[in-house]
């Protein structure tokens, strides 16, 4: 399907802050207040991503910082909370992602590894940017005439020439009304429309005859 595919480096903020093994618990803690971030990645070398520092690392040190640990599964948080540098702090390896990933496939990854962040790296790992649950929903940021624009000319123009449908978009709904040669099309063309970069939900008030399309 010829919809647009907007990647991960169309949205990124390629200016990333980020720190390196040796940061101190203060410096870092310091950075997340100063940029408003809730994680960090950390760098070795020329700038390869070797973990990443979050709000949640940090917070061993305050959870634990009058009572022991009471259940076995809150040992590995508790060893945190005497931590002072940032390779000591630091969840690793770090959940990345390439700039030429789709926003969908960024999104999987932030859900499926539960963070907020994700540091993007090039093929050999080096930091080129990050990537937040924010930038990833910039795409809803998209008029709603640039949208019904590219649902006209990528979507409809190749699955439903031209049986004179009509396309409106307000506040990134897509309705879609008039007769199609075969209302089989009308699931494939909904997938089609939601697959455009912006689309909030599909309507289709769509009729025509059954299973007669070529």
């Amino acid at each position: 399907m010829p919809a647009s595919q907007y990647t991960v480096s169309d949205v990124m903020t390629q200016t990333a802050v980020a720190i390196g093994r040796e940061a101190s618990y203060k410096e870092f803690v310091e950075l997340m207040h100063q940029w408003k971030v809730s994680a960090l990645p950390v760098l070795e070398g020329e700038g390869r991503v070797v973990g990443v520092v979050s709000e949640a690392d940090l917070l061993p040190k305050e959870e634990f910082r009058q009572d022991d640990p009471r259940l076995p599964e809150q040992m590995e948080e508790a060893s945190k909370a005497g931590a002072v540098l940032a390779e000591e702090l630091m969840s690793s390896p770090a959940v990345t992602v390439h700039p030429d990933a789709t926003i969908a496939e960024a999104a999987r990854i932030m859900a499926r590894k539960g963070v907020k962040r994700l540091p993007v790296v090039n093929a050999i790992g080096l930091l080129e940017g990050v990537v937040s649950r924010s930038d990833l929903l910039k795409v809803f940021l998209r008029p709603d005439e640039e949208i019904e624009d590219e649902v006209r000319n990528a979507v409809l123009a190749e699955l439903a020439p031209p049986v004179g449908i009509d396309c409106t978009v307000d506040e990134g709904v897509v309705t879609l009304r008039g007769d199609l040669r075969d209302r089989a099309l009308a699931p494939l063309i909904a997938r089609a429309v939601r697959a455009v970069e912006g689309v909030v939900d599909v309507r289709m008030e769509l009729a025509g005859p059954v299973g007669t399309a070529a």
